[in-house]
């Protein structure tokens, strides 16, 4: 008889508690092993992305500093000038002008308790006081490449060594009054990265222009011909006068009327011929100032050794306007007296002219000096013009400027013509 087919039945164990238990504690021990497992991983991660980023930030800042000092920050003609040497030139221009007008740099709209990059210079071209300095250290750098390419091309040479030095010993002089380290002196005076080594060159050609700037002054001073010409175009430019000279000064009150300031323009009048009439009649001009002056300024007059009333050596541009043309008439003779009025700001003068003379020496001086400085002046524009200032990497924010109110004027205008264009097609298509 055939054997039946019938399906193969698979054995089941019974699981003890025991089995359950092992079961249980070798799952456990499974998933502690793949959690240590995956712990080390990220762990491991985690440290590799720390040393990266200590390598990667120590890395740019290498790179940073690379950069600065041999970078091209700028382009002035086929010269390529380093964040370095582009920061020695702009602290240089901050420093020098902080120098000469730090004293009265609020009245100019500049506080220099403040970072100048906040502070607006320039509201229409939306520019600020760094952008302005910017600007300066381009112009500086620009004149510095022009003036050493000529003095090249003309063969001059300068040994500044002996000045060199003493410059740098000026620096440690303020390191040690600042009481600062000559590294750290140098970063705060010259810019993040400058050192005594690596501004060395530029130092030298600031030294270097100086000299060749003033061999240009002397190559370019007028001859004694054309210093005299230059004077006799225009005496009264150069002549100085002495003279004496009184005000009556009008005490108006802030809310005074037409009226009010005529009836007292009216009573300093009469003060000032009176004055003119008692000098004339032989009075002492001193005496009749004291006469008359305030209680703070009588004591002035009365002094004898100070003799308030003169003004000596005084230039027509140094002397109040409204008593300039007084002053320097050709025909004007000494002991010539006047009363004159100064409208604009409610006073009388008295004036008395003494004399006006022609200082030979020091007018001759001062020509020679100015025509030189003009004409090395032009001469250095000349050469500057050929230095074009590229700036691909838009640091220079002054470059690109452009003047906001133009533009907005030259829109209304834009605008204006627009509607009138519009008008015109509607009124004509109505027609």
């Amino acid at each position: 008889m055939a054997k039946k087919n019938e399906p193969e039945v698979t054995e089941q164990k019974v699981q003890t508690r025991y089995d359950k238990k092992m079961a249980a504690r070798k799952a456990k021990e499974e998933r502690d092993r793949r959690d240590e497992k995956i712990f080390k991983t990220v762990t491991a991660v985690i440290g590799i992305a720390i040393v990266l980023a200590i390598v990667i930030g120590f890395g740019s800042s290498i790179v940073k500093k690379q950069t600065a000092l041999h970078g091209t920050y700028i382009q002035v003609g086929e010269e390529n000038i380093s964040k370095l040497e582009f920061d020695y030139y702009y602290h240089s221009v901050v420093n020098s002008y902080l120098s000469t007008y730090g004293s009265i740099a609020s009245y100019m709209g500049l506080d220099t308790s403040k970072d100048p990059a906040e502070q607006i210079y320039d509201q229409d071209k939306n520019l600020t006081w760094k952008d302005l300095f910017e600007e300066m250290a381009v112009q500086q750098i620009v004149s510095t490449y022009a003036m050493k390419a000529d003095a090249q091309a003309n063969g001059f040479t300068y040994d500044s060594t002996e000045e060199y030095e003493s410059q740098i010993e000026q620096f440690r002089s303020a390191a040690d009054s600042a009481a600062e380290t000559l590294s750290v002196y140098y970063r705060e005076t010259f810019g993040d990265y400058a050192t005594e080594k690596n501004i060395k060159p530029f130092l030298e050609d600031a030294l270097l222009t100086n000299a060749y700037y003033q061999e240009l002054l002397a190559k370019n001073a007028p001859s004694e011909e054309e210093i005299k010409t230059t004077y006799e175009a225009d005496p009264a430019s150069y002549d100085d006068v002495d003279y004496r000279s009184f005000v009556f000064k009008a005490d108006l009150a802030d809310d005074a009327t037409e009226d009010d300031i005529a009836a007292a323009m009216d009573d300093l009048k009469a003060k000032a011929d009176a004055f003119l009439t008692e000098r004339k009649a032989g009075g002492d001009f001193n005496a009749l100032c004291a006469e008359n002056a305030s209680e703070d300024d009588k004591a002035n007059y009365e002094d004898t050794e100070s003799d308030y009333s003169l003004k000596e050596g005084q230039r027509k541009s140094y002397a109040p306007s409204v008593i300039q043309d007084f002053l320097f008439d050709d025909t004007r003779a000494e002991g010539d007296i006047e009363v004159i009025e100064d409208t604009d700001n409610h006073q009388y003068y008295v004036v008395e002219f003494i004399k006006r003379y022609y200082d030979a020496e020091t007018v001759d001086g001062e020509i020679s000096d100015s025509m030189a400085s003009d004409a090395t002046a032009a001469y250095l524009s000349s050469l500057t013009e050929k230095f074009e200032v590229s700036d691909q990497k838009g640091h220079l924010n002054y470059l690109t400027a452009t003047d906001s109110s133009s533009d907005s004027t030259a829109a209304d205008g834009s605008d204006s013509t627009d509607e009138t264009s519009d008008t015109g097609t509607e009124d004509t298509a109505e027609e």
